[in-house]
């Protein structure tokens, strides 16, 4: 952890010590209990979510303006986090409790002795008194893997799937706050591309694993939903980061394999941040479970190196593909039959 990010931690504890000094005892007036997607399987299935005081972020509308958009946008940072809350998790016959942690954030492991594909439905409950409050309850959705399922797809979001300029920061804060999950623009091809990959197994599935931070869950979610991408668990990071390492999508990746170890994968990113090197890490530390990875070309120098340091010194038999666009990973992955359907009954 370096020392910017050190010093930002620590002002954002302080600020939040002061913060909940001052509301300590009173009754949330909008207490909340946001669930992400969870994923798993036979080997165990995760939870995750935040509880806040925050009412929900306003819907979005068709034609909205910019106040409105940037309103939405700013609610999702400006969060009053729960800590401390109690809680029960369910999926399927099998529960768990955990306390919020300083940031509000939950997560659970549980092992169901059986859960159902595509989706397990599952809920999160108060577990007890909460300055007032009693019996609040949450629903969520764990994705589950058919036995038909060939591969899993892990794809990053931004530059990846999502324009969003990563590389050109005002351009990035332009498009985040002023534009909405109706608004924001994917790649050309890019949800048809996964459509097929999905299709190609009969239900393989998609982990979106980004750098993002939690609040641009229900974004993201609405934009995939919106764009007719295949839905999926949105694994994302905390906003600074935090000493447990939530900031690493490294470890995300690591999750969803060791959730899914019947699975091999193919990753999917771009060349804009540290995706070539974070996933040539997973390829070498996991020989057999790496079937290829695409990397979009994004760089505004694409001969800055940076790529060509993982490719120069790639030893692997996985294929490593720099494609200029969806197309150019499609042609691939037809040629090693990633595209293939599997005729009925085999």
């Amino acid at each position: 952890m370096g020392r910017r990010q050190r010093l930002l931690l620590e002002a954002e504890r302080r600020w939040d010590g002061l913060r909940r000094s001052r509301r300590a005892g009173r009754t949330p007036a909008h207490f909340r209990i946001d669930t992400y997607l969870g994923h798993g399987g036979a080997e165990g299935v995760v939870v995750r979510g935040r509880v806040l005081d925050n009412p929900p972020p306003a819907p979005v509308m068709e034609g909205e303006g910019l106040g409105a958009a940037l309103r939405r946008s700013v609610s999702q940072f400006v969060t009053d986090e729960l800590p401390g809350v109690p809680l029960r998790i369910a999926v399927g016959d099998a529960t768990a409790e955990v306390v919020t942690d300083g940031e509000g954030y939950f997560r659970a492991e549980l092992r169901p002795s059986d859960v159902v594909s595509p989706w397990q439905e599952g809920w999160v409950e108060l577990a007890g008194e909460y300055r007032g409050l009693t019996g609040h309850r949450a629903p969520v959705r764990v994705r589950v893997p058919g036995p038909e399922a060939r591969f899993g797809i892990v794809s990053d979001i931004d530059d990846t799937i999502l324009e969003t300029g990563v590389q050109r920061v005002g351009q990035m804060l332009r498009q985040t706050f002023a534009g909405s999950a109706l608004t924001r623009t994917p790649f050309p091809g890019a949800a048809e591309l996964y459509r097929d990959l999905v299709a190609a197994g009969q239900g393989n599935p998609v982990f979106y694993v980004s750098s993002s931070p939690w609040n641009l869950h229900a974004f993201l979610l609405g934009f995939l939903r919106h764009r007719d991408f295949p839905l999926g668990p949105v694994l994302l990071r905390d906003l600074i980061g935090g000493h447990d390492g939530r900031a690493r999508k490294h470890e995300r990746i690591e999750e969803v394999l060791r959730l899914h170890p019947r699975l091999p994968f193919v990753l999917i990113g771009d060349s804009g941040e540290k995706d070539p090197q974070v996933y040539a890490d997973i390829v070498r530390a996991h020989p057999g479970r790496i079937r290829a990875v695409y990397i979009r070309e994004v760089r505004l120098d694409p001969g800055d190196g940076r790529v060509e340091q993982v490719t120069d010194a790639w030893e692997e038999d996985v294929p490593f593909v720099l494609a200029a666009d969806s197309d150019g990973v499609r042609r691939h992955a037809e040629r090693i039959g990633l595209l293939t359907t599997p005729a009925a009954g085999s």
